[in-house]
Parts: C-alpha cells; structure tokens; sequence
C-alpha cells in the first residue's frame, strides 16, 4: 500500500464530538461522508456501499476513530481524527492498494487526487456546520 496523498485540517470541536458525526456514515447517517443510497446488507461498522457508481467498503474504527473507504481496484482513503490544541485535526490520506499496474493507477488517480482537495474542504465544511464551529483545510 503506497501513499498518494495526505490532507490535514482543523475543526475546532473535541475529537469525541468530531467523531460523533464523521464516524455516522451509513446511508442516511450525519457524516459528509455518508453515502446517498442504500448499503447492502451487513453488521457493525463494516458494510459496502454503491457510490456514483462504484462499490466502496466503508469500515468504521472508533477506538481509532477513523474511517476507511476503499473501493474498485486501486483506492482506499482513510479520514483519521487525532487531539489537536484548536480542537481536532482531521487527515485524510488516499492510498493505492493495487497490487502492480503503477502506470495504471498514475493515470487512473488524477482526477481523484486533483479533486480531493476541493471534496476534503468540503467535508471540513460539513463538519464546521454541523458542530457549529470552524472548520478548515490547512496548507500543503
């Protein structure tokens, strides 16, 4: 598994509270992260959902309070929430866990790692205005 890219940002609320939304992901849950249709059948917090037309497994940690994502043949992203001195800091980090194809998955990841900036800032967002506090991306 090789790391592509890692985002960092802040939301001024405790981890605790961060993860109380973030971690609610199933379909119709709190997180920005949620996924808008149904999840297919399955316990606990691992279960698979169709997502603009790909099957993603989500698998839900929260003793470590974090969420992978991982879908297809090359993705897996993974949104962390650790203590920080304003609050909490968010990471996201998007890995390719394919297993050889590298010049596959360098063109296949270009338009996911050129729009994850923009989606990172975006669920930051989600977050800010559902805790009711700042939330923002923090600079490369």
């Amino acid at each position: 598994m090789t790391e592509l890219l890692e985002l960092q940002g802040v939301v001024e609320a405790s981890p605790e509270r961060v993860a109380e939304v973030l971690l609610d992901a199933r379909p119709g849950g709190r997180s920005p992260l949620a996924a808008t249709s149904s999840a297919h059948p399955a316990a606990g917090d691992a279960f698979t959902v169709s997502q603009d037309g790909s099957t993603l497994t989500v698998t839900v940690d929260r003793a470590a309070r974090s969420i992978a994502q991982q879908g297809e043949w090359w993705y897996r992203g993974v949104t962390s929430i650790e203590p920080d001195e304003r609050g909490s800091l968010v990471v996201y980090r998007i890995f390719n866990v394919a297993a050889g194809h590298r010049w596959a998955v360098r063109f296949v990841s270009r338009g996911p790692l050129a729009a994850a900036p923009t989606a990172f800032a975006k669920l930051l967002g989600g977050l800010g205005e559902q805790l009711d506090c700042a939330a923002y991306p923090l600079p490369n």
